[in-house]
């Protein structure tokens, strides 16, 4: 997996090909916040709920913490 920014769609729809954009992004964003560490990472690296994107770095946060899609 290439690690660039990626926009909560495009990787939720990376972890989730399955399913519906929507669904995939609110499953994600599940995981991410059932992960304490992983969203205690993602929030010194001043991710905010509201942001559309995740920078590389929260990429590689997020597939440390969940595994590669």
């Amino acid at each position: 997996m290439k690690i660039k920014n990626y926009s909560k769609q495009e990787l939720a729809l990376l972890y989730f090909p399955e399913s519906m954009p929507r669904a995939a992004t609110k499953r994600l964003m599940r995981w991410i916040y059932h992960c304490e560490p992983l969203l205690k990472r993602l929030t010194l690296q001043h991710y905010q709920r509201t942001d559309k994107m995740f920078t590389s770095r929260q990429v590689k946060a997020i597939i440390h913490f969940i595994g590669e899609p």
